[in-house]
């Protein structure tokens, strides 16, 4: 362990973080802002308890934090956010139905620093963690209220770029980063997504819409399934043909196809 990193490890110890992975999420949080007070997160692979720690201490006396391992997760003394432990398998739909019921008005950060066991197989070890992304990924998508954030680790390879691709199209921000508490022999990555979007059209979808409303830019808007889209050149009352040009989290745009 000479590789200048064991700094991490110290440090740990002397605050109390139960692992040096703790430093990780303090780093991406530092950089990106995805916890924040009040939130609900769910930790997946959440076993020591270091990342736990950090949630609790973001997220305050408002927050609620649940952590989900197939190990056991020794209870968080002194935290000021409410933590909930559940001891189960992320690949089995009762264990996702027990997040749902400690979560029950749903889920603001979905967070994994879930690893394979290392084989030493490099395309294998990557694979597998590419595997478990997508999991997370899974769980994020069902859980993960709009405009929800995601962080989850993963190994550098062949899969990374197409497991990439997948996120941004859930998220209105998507970034790759490395921690300086990551180690340097490490070929670990984390995806950090944030807002996520959870529009019914999709770019380049061509629907028939009734302008209902006027934009302050003069733009039409139209609703679909309560989401907003704004129509350049459109009137209200018009009931016209477009195709969606642009998603965003909140609100999309279209352009009239007559």
């Amino acid at each position: 362990m000479g590789n200048g990193k064991d700094h991490y490890y110290n440090k740990s110890k002397q605050e109390g973080y139960r692992t040096r992975a703790a430093y990780k999420l303090q780093q991406i949080d530092d950089e990106f802002d995805v916890l924040f007070g009040g939130a609900t997160v769910v930790d997946l692979g959440a076993a020591p308890g270091g990342w736990l720690q950090v949630a609790a201490e973001e997220t305050g006396a408002r927050g609620k934090v649940v952590g989900v391992d197939f190990q056991r997760i020794d209870e968080i003394e002194d935290a000021e956010a409410g933590v909930q432990t559940i001891k189960g398998d992320m690949t089995e739909a009762d264990t996702r139905e027990d997040i749902e019921r400690a979560a029950p008005g749903g889920v603001d950060v979905v967070i994994s620093d879930m690893a394979p066991n290392m084989t030493g197989e490099y395309n294998l070890d990557h694979a597998r963690s590419v595997h478990l992304a997508r999991m997370a990924l899974d769980t994020a998508r069902e859980l993960l209220n709009d405009g929800g954030h995601f962080v989850a680790k993963v190994f550098d390879g062949q899969d990374f770029q197409d497991y990439l691709a997948d996120v941004e199209e859930e998220f209105a921000f998507t970034r790759t980063y490395t921690p300086d508490a990551s180690r340097d022999s490490s070929s670990e990555l984390y995806v950090v997504a944030k807002n996520r979007v959870n529009a019914p059209i999709e770019k380049g979808d061509t629907i028939e819409v009734e302008i209902v409303n006027e934009g302050n830019e003069g733009d039409g808007v139209a609703k679909v399934e309560g989401y907003t889209l704004f129509v350049p050149d459109a009137d209200e009352g018009e009931t016209i043909e477009v195709e969606v040009t642009d998603v965003k989290p909140n609100f999309g745009f279209a352009e009239r196809r007559d």
